[in-house]
C-alpha cells in the first residue's frame, strides 16, 4: 500500500512549459534572464489549463507524455503569446553601472 510519502502531486503543465520555453524565447531572440523567463512562464501558465497528476515516483509518466503530445501546439502558442507580452514591457533586472 502506498503511503503519502511515496506519492507526489504535480502540475505537469509547468514541466511542459519549462520544456518548450527556452526554444521559443531563443526563436524570438528575446531576453532570457531569469525574471523575463519567469514572467513568460507565469503568463503562459495562467492561460493554460492546469494538469495535476498524482503519481508514485513517476508512475504516470507515459500517460502524461501522451497528454503533452496532444497539447504541444497549444503550449507553444501560449508561450509565444506570453513572450511577446513580456518583450513589449520587459521588467528584467538591469545591471547597475558602477
Amino acid at each position: 500500500m502506498d503511503t503519502i510519502d511515496t506519492m507526489e502531486l504535480k502540475n505537469s503543465m509547468e514541466e511542459f512549459v519549462e520544456r518548450y520555453i527556452d526554444g521559443v524565447m531563443k526563436e524570438l531572440d528575446m531576453c532570457t534572464c531569469q525574471k523575463c523567463r519567469f514572467d513568460v512562464m507565469a503568463i503562459a501558465l495562467n492561460n493554460l489549463p492546469p494538469l495535476y497528476t498524482v503519481t508514485r515516483n513517476g508512475a504516470l509518466f507515459n500517460k502524461v507524455k501522451s497528454m503533452e503530445s496532444q497539447s504541444g501546439a497549444k503550449i507553444i502558442s501560449e508561450i509565444t503569446k506570453a513572450a511577446k507580452i513580456v518583450m513589449k514591457d520587459a521588467k528584467h533586472y538591469e545591471k547597475k553601472e558602477e
